[in-house]
């Protein structure tokens, strides 16, 4: 099983945009739906908080806190897809910043619930 952690927008979460916070992303995971392959176990739940100066140490801390290598790390779809988008980032730019600080690769997206 592919141990997994996610990366969430604090913002969309806390807001109440549809997004209740990281049920849908552990669901999906759970049973290898959406933009995972196979059922995966999330190993870090990460919530970026604007304007997003932290989330790539937090993704470092919860991968030395765990002491688990990740598999994967994804950007939650609330994070990828958002309209609009994050004022200080683009998903792109911070999949790359997280992948510069982890040497993992980061997928954009988790699941296509609605």
């Amino acid at each position: 099983m592919k141990k997994i952690i996610v990366v969430g927008c604090g913002a969309y979460m806390d807001s109440g945009y549809g997004c209740p916070g990281e049920w849908r992303c552990l669901k999906a995971a759970a049973l290898g739906d959406g933009k995972f392959t196979e059922a995966s176990q999330i190993v870090a739940f990460v919530k970026c908080q604007c304007p997003g100066r932290s989330v790539a140490p937090n993704v470092g801390c919860a991968i030395k806190m765990t002491g688990i290598d990740p598999d994967e790390i994804y950007i939650s779809s609330c994070m990828a897809n958002a309209k609009p988008g994050c004022p200080y980032a683009s998903a792109d730019e911070m999949a790359q910043i997280i992948e510069n600080k982890t040497g993992k690769k980061v997928k954009l997206g988790t699941h296509e619930y609605h």
